[in-house]
């Protein structure tokens, strides 16, 4: 199917219908003017876009805003790996400073120095300094050996990568979140059809019983009985519908989309045929497409898959690594650290009105370049202490990724087996509908006739009914169960296959 057909618009209310009824009842005097009404009015209401599952994924791909907030951790991510890889690079700091003395600071020195005739305690004051003082210096610094920076450069790559991860798994949830809500909704609405469908052959009994009750063919209370089933039905559509916008909205949010009540989704789960992929809708066959799981017997390929593709244990493994770097992290404190150093600098005094860094005589020139080495010692067992806290956070660590994969283990096989029993179900509930079918014409014909009563046929609608909800609701379990299939194996569709794939690479 063309994505140009994908987003269907529909008009959802009957106003042309009322209008022609009316011209029906005004007779021709007054059929043109309402049929230009019905044009006007058709032209006026406003188109409801129709998502089908593809386009409903796609666009909370596009616009969950719990997705937004997992893109942006992993920019941060990132940012901080390419803070990591900075340290890696020499440091280049300036430094310039102007300093006017208010007044310049003296000292005393022996006054012999300058006068060899003055007395052994006699002192001189002597000006150190002048009005005005530049300075300028240029510092250079190079990491020649310093282990923390190569172990922090890894860490910064494995948060990186963690952050993939996770946003990965986000992104998993949130479609497979779609994809339930999706059919959700589809089982609210036939429930609500049903129920409508319900209440419309009950009217349609109690309108065909009060004819025969006053043909003397039908008992009161027979009629009784068909107002106050039909009295039972009414609140219960009402029930059913308020469910439908109930879903429409939790659907709207994930999809975050403006008019929450407007959202409409195609395909029906009565209409679904899980037997024959090519006897469905168009809008069926793509819900049956977005997975191919089949009921068949569970193997440890599947598994083997799930224990290497699900998200969260990739996230555990990568937690790992994470409290791995920080232990090598601490145990590196006790290297030393080597770096290489340069300097140049120009000092300038000057006397009087400020000139810029004077003139040539009053400035000096001063340049150094070494190599310096940092070792720690002693330091308290402090880092003995750091290096423990960091083993047990490992240790943790590890200890969370097996009970992980074994719960992961049995959440596949758990999985499997209910969309086993939902396909198994959903087989012998389609068996059931055709049955009930066939029971309620049968039913309704002998009613009419007069050879059936009214209790038989009020059985054979509820049976009819509820033999049509039960098959919906076990197509719907069906489907869930293979949407969390595909999450339990870490293999979602549009996240780890098509566009959204590499973009997650």
């Amino acid at each position: 199917m063309d994505r140009g057909q994908d987003r269907k618009v529909m008009t959802m209310r009957n106003f042309g219908g009322i209008a022609v009824m009316l011209a029906a009842m005004a007779g021709p005097a007054l059929a043109g003017t309402a049929l230009v009404a019905t044009a006007l009015i058709g032209e006026g209401v406003q188109a409801q876009e129709v998502f089908t599952l593809e386009t409903a994924v796609q666009m909370a791909l596009e616009q969950n805003e719990d997705l937004l907030g997992a893109r942006f951790g992993l920019e941060v991510a990132q940012q901080q790996a390419s803070e990591a890889r900075s340290d890696l690079f020499p440091k280049i700091d300036l430094n310039a400073s102007f300093a006017r003395n208010l007044m310049v600071a003296e000292n005393f020195l022996p006054a012999f120095i300058f006068d060899p005739n003055a007395g052994p305690d006699d002192l001189v004051p002597v000006r150190f300094g002048a009005d005005n003082v530049w300075a300028t210096n240029v510092t250079i610094e190079q990491a020649l050996f310093k282990p923390s920076v190569f172990v922090a450069l890894g860490a910064a790559s494995r948060f990186e990568n963690f952050e993939q991860e996770t946003l990965r798994g986000r992104t998993q949830g949130i479609v497979t979140q779609v994809r339930v809500l999706y059919y959700s909704l589809l089982l609210a609405q036939e429930q609500s059809r049903l129920v409508e469908n319900s209440v419309q052959r009950v009217r349609e009994s109690l309108h065909d019983t009060k004819a025969l009750n006053k043909a003397g063919l039908s008992a009161d209370y027979d009629v009784l009985r068909l107002e106050v089933e039909l009295a039972n039905l009414e609140p219960n559509l009402f029930r059913a519908q308020n469910a439908v916008e109930q879903a429409r909205r939790e659907l709207g949010i994930e999809l975050a989309v403006d008019d929450l009540d407007a959202v409409r989704v195609a395909g029906s789960l009565a209409a679904i045929d899980l037997d024959n992929f090519e006897a469905n809708s168009p809008e069926n066959r793509e819900i049956l497409r977005f997975s191919s799981w089949s009921a068949e017997a569970l193997t440890e390929e599947v598994v083997r898959t799930a224990l290497d593709g699900r998200s969260d244990l990739r996230q555990l493994e990568f937690s790992e690594q994470l409290r791995q770097s920080e232990l090598s992290l601490e145990r590196v404190q006790y290297l030393p650290e080597i770096m290489l150093f340069g300097s140049y600098g120009v000092l300038a005094q000057q006397n009087g009105s400020p000139a810029f860094f004077g003139g040539p005589d009053q400035r000096t020139y001063s340049s150094q370049a070494g190599i310096r080495i940092s070792w720690p010692i002693f330091s308290g067992f402090s880092k003995d202490a750091r290096i423990d806290q960091r083993r047990a956070s490992l240790r943790q660590a590890e200890a969370l990724t097996r009970v992980a994969r074994a719960r992961a283990d049995s959440e596949v096989e758990t999985v499997w087996d209910q969309m086993v029993e939902a396909r198994r179900r959903a087989d012998a509930q389609r068996r059931a509908v055709r049955q009930a079918q066939r029971g309620f014409e049968i039913a309704s014909a002998q009613y009419r006739e007069g050879l059936g009563s009214q209790l038989e046929l009020t059985d054979s609608e509820v049976a009819l009914r509820q033999s049509e909800f039960n098959y919906a609701q076990a197509a719907y379990d069906f489907l869930v169960a293979q949407a969390n299939l595909d999450l339990a194996v870490g293999s979602v569709p549009m996240v780890d296959s098509g566009p959204m794939a590499s973009r997650l690479q």
